[in-house]
């Protein structure tokens, strides 16, 4: 059992320098990906006329 756990710490210690980073990376990544979708959408909802906007400000026909 002793080997086990000394064969996993070296697993541990040579795969986390890989591992470490690209998980930083791809979280930036992911990370910026949402903000630019989410900036997006309050430019669309921002920008598009909404309903209640629109009916308040077109004349009404009789």
């Amino acid at each position: 059992m002793r080997n086990f756990r000394l064969y996993m710490v070296f697993q541990w210690v040579f795969f986390l320098p890989i591992i470490l980073p690209l998980c930083i990376i791809f979280g930036a990544l992911r990370g910026i990906i949402q903000m630019v979708e989410r900036v997006m959408e309050q430019i669309i909802s921002d920008i598009s006329p909404s309903e209640s906007n629109t009916a308040s400000t077109l004349p009404e026909h009789q």
